[in-house]
């Protein structure tokens, strides 16, 4: 069935896709996000509370597959300590009592921060990238990404399957979909995206529908050598490019190695030029979250609860 582009009516639909490493089980991870989302709202637009709570909200979920790649390669996972920390991770955040603390000067403040990490990655990156180690960097730091990448077996099918599933059973719904996607899982999310778009196997159903905006929080997108391996890279403008977005906004935080070329609207400048997307906004944020004791930048806790990412949400609910 062709679809057309998604009714303004429609029931509005908040689909989350998580990154990269270990995840636990699919309700717990889905318990801590959406606490997450909720405690920021309930902080910056507490009036409007019940307006977020009327907005259905699932999750892409590949962990499973995830853990078993790492779990074979020898890679240990304790899941009640994951879970344990990453409630105390939102314990801390959700103390912050205002939108106007989450500032440098807290941020400087926090145990353990180091710039050193996205520094590395700076100076790295091009350097390595230019003599053709981007992919053994990438296997050093997230051996499940760089298997979704350039593997040999079937994983990034299978995610991306995971994936494009979900998204599909909101577009068939006619929902207004805001999808918020998480470091690595912005990669994954792009290449369902341009699926739908250009994909024969895809694009009859759904190149016509569209996405109301596409939040991407700490993703490596910047990076030209990631780009070059994502889906349609290597194609002429026509079919470059998703082309089922609306809006895109960015956020990056400080310190983040994931997102080290933190802004997205120089690197798809030419879908604006083109008019394939409406808008594409980066912002720069600091990121609260402490993980196991330490700063954890690229924590998905702390975008998710950000003043930045609830204003985002808040403002796509209330869009006419």
């Amino acid at each position: 069935m062709q679809h057309e582009t998604t009714d303004i009516g429609g029931a509005r639909s908040i689909l989350i896709v998580h990154g990269r490493d270990f995840k636990p089980a699919e309700d717990q991870l889905m318990d801590v996000i959406a606490a997450a989302l909720r405690a920021g709202v309930e902080r910056d637009y507490p009036d409007f509370l019940a307006s977020f709570d009327d907005v259905s909200r699932s999750l892409a979920y590949y962990g499973d597959l995830t853990n078993k790649l790492l779990e074979a390669q020898g890679i240990h996972y304790d899941t009640n300590l994951d879970i344990g920390d990453r409630g105390n991770a939102l314990k801390s955040l959700r103390s912050i009592p205002a939108r106007k603390r989450f500032n440098i000067r807290r941020y400087d403040r926090l145990p353990g921060k180091s710039p050193v990490p996205e520094f590395i990655a700076d100076v790295a990156a091009p350097v390595l990238g230019a003599i053709g180690l981007t992919m053994p960097l990438i296997s050093y730091v997230s051996k499940d990404f760089c298997e979704y990448l350039a593997g040999k077996t079937d994983y990034a099918a299978q995610v991306r399957e995971r994936v494009r599933s979900k998204l599909c059973e909101l577009l068939d719904r006619g929902d207004r979909v805001l999808l918020i996607t998480h470091g690595t899982g912005c990669a994954i999310a792009y290449d369902v995206l341009w699926q739908l778009s250009h994909d024969p196997d895809y694009a009859d159903d759904y190149s016509d529908a569209k996405i109301d905006t596409w939040l991407t929080m700490g993703a490596p997108l910047g990076d030209n050598h990631i780009r070059k391996r994502l889906l349609g890279a290597r194609n002429g403008l026509e079919s470059c490019y998703p082309t089922n977005v609306i809006s895109w906004y960015n956020v990056s935080a400080e310190d983040d190695y994931t997102c080290h070329d933190p802004t997205l609207a120089d690197d798809f400048k030419k879908m604006m030029a083109q008019r394939i997307v409406s808008s594409l906004h980066d912002f720069r944020i600091y990121n609260f979250a402490i993980r196991y004791g330490k700063s954890n930048p690229h924590s998905s806790v702390g975008y998710f609860i950000h003043p930045r990412v609830s204003k985002i949400i808040m403002d796509w609910i209330q869009a006419t």
